[in-house]
């Protein structure tokens, strides 16, 4: 693991010394739910190493990305919900095996009068957020099913550190609130364009794919 200096170079000394005394440290395997819909959290979860993901998922089990965090990034909802004694509304999970910070609640609220790095930087990690939903609502309202195709893909590579996509067409089209049919036909077209190639329950993004310009 990584001084947190290093993860967290706005942070004051004094203050990563006070997480690093109270915080717990828990290392969670891939695919292990973190937060569930309707569960109160006492502790906001701060990415030390690894990838979370963020979603929705409805009573069918069907999940909406909404983003993910990584190392050095702060879960907003867990700021909130702890901080309000509120029940979340969204899912978290483990991308991939995964190291978080635990801090409880009662520090938090001490944290953001004592120390300004921390007010400054549970704001960021709000504005940040606000500005990945507003671009993921923009693309859902406002973008055709090949753009959000593409966005989708890219945000999947990026969080994977991979260019292989280990998913089926069913669960993309899940995850778009799409058909299996739709998205496998706009991925063959991305592939006869020779963006990425198709195999079973894999899609291999090629160096070009990235040059596809979707803001």
């Amino acid at each position: 693991m990584q001084p947190l200096y290093k993860m967290f170079p706005q942070l004051e000394p004094a203050l990563l010394e006070e997480i690093e005394a109270n915080a717990i440290v828990k290392t969670i395997p891939a695919d292990e739910v973190l937060i569930r819909t309707g569960q109160y959290i006492k502790s906001a979860l701060l990415v030390i190493e690894g990838t979370l993901k963020i979603f929705r998922e409805n009573d069918e089990g069907a999940e909406f990305l909404m983003y993910y965090l990584q190392p050095g990034e702060a879960c907003a909802i867990s700021l909130v919900c702890a901080s309000k004694m509120e029940a979340s509304k969204v899912m978290v999970k483990s991308v991939e095996e995964s190291i978080i910070m635990m801090v409880p609640i009662q520090l938090m609220d001490q944290w953001m009068s004592k120390y300004k790095s921390w007010y400054y930087y549970v704001l960021e990690t709000y504005r940040n957020r606000f500005e990945e939903l507003l671009i993921l609502i923009d693309h859902v309202a406002f973008r055709n099913m090949d753009e959000r195709l593409i966005f989708y893909l890219k945000r999947y590579a990026k969080a994977h550190k991979t260019n292989f996509i280990n998913l089926s067409h069913q669960q993309i089209a899940d995850e778009l609130n799409s058909s299996r049919e739709v998205i496998s036909r706009l991925l063959k077209k991305l592939e006869q364009k020779k963006l990425l190639a198709l195999s079973r329950n894999t899609i291999e993004l090629k160096e070009n794919f990235y040059k596809e310009i979707i803001d």
